[in-house]
């Protein structure tokens, strides 16, 4: 499979490289990056997460790829701001085999719009290359700026399809859900 890169005015999102993740952890296993998502990530944590995000790649195409900012060189000199893109809803008790959008940024990226433009970007892709019906996107109530995200996009909260958490990230607490149809994204975007 060829590797992945889609640009968009300012980011670059492509595939990881072997390379990748030592900046990337530097900059995204920081209390306030991880405050909402279990927590700082201990190396167990980092390689299982590096393990995930590779199968996603290999099993169905896509994942939550790398974002640089053109501005940082947009090549291996390039910063990574973060992560961003698609996977399919693996939650034990969530809307499984959904496409799901997510993204992560470092904190001195927050605030730019580099989250909405690449999320923006991930959703194009989902709808375009992959077809997918819907996309959902996930975070826990407490994540008003990821959940406000959400809104921006287009996308809906879908309260009967929260679900209760099973896995680290969310500490427990119920994870919930917007979802964007097809049909809603080309009229907002057509």
């Amino acid at each position: 499979m060829a590797d992945f890169r889609h640009e968009t005015e300012r980011l670059i999102l492509r595939d990881w490289r072997d390379e990748d993740w030592a900046p990337f952890w530097k900059h995204l296993n920081t209390p306030n990056v991880m405050r909402h998502l279990g927590g700082l990530a201990d190396e167990a944590t980092r390689e299982s997460v590096q393990e995930r995000l590779l199968k996603y790649k290999k099993e169905a195409g896509h994942t939550f790829w790398v974002v640089e900012r053109k501005a940082d060189g947009g090549n291996l000199s390039g910063e990574i701001i973060g992560f961003c893109g698609l996977k399919r809803c693996n939650e034990p008790e969530g809307p499984i085999g959904d496409m799901e959008a997510g993204w992560r940024l470092r904190e001195d990226a927050w605030g730019h719009g580099y989250a909405k433009e690449a999320a923006q970007a991930s959703l194009v892709i989902a709808f375009d290359r992959f077809d997918a019906s819907h996309v959902i996107a996930l975070t826990v109530e407490e994540n008003v700026p990821s959940w406000g995200l959400m809104i921006k996009l287009g996308m809906k909260r879908r309260s009967d399809l929260d679900f209760p958490d099973s896995v680290s990230w969310a500490k427990g607490k119920t994870i919930i859900v917007y979802r964007i149809e097809r049909a809603e994204w080309d009229e907002l975007n057509g």
